[in-house]
């Protein structure tokens, strides 16, 4: 009888990032995208407010 082979976890990536508390790329994108549309926000929110 021929047995299912099991299911082996991926192997972890070996391009990994280097920063600290983001261990993976996507959550660097991720970062990376949340802080440009927060200084986006910031600068429309000054903008107004100062001008």
């Amino acid at each position: 009888m021929i047995q299912p082979v099991p299911h082996e976890p991926p192997p972890p990536e070996a391009d990994t990032p280097d920063v600290p508390g983001l261990r993976t790329w996507r959550s660097v994108y991720t970062f990376v995208v949340v802080a440009f549309v927060v200084m986006v926000l910031l600068l429309a929110v000054f903008t107004r407010a100062f001008a």
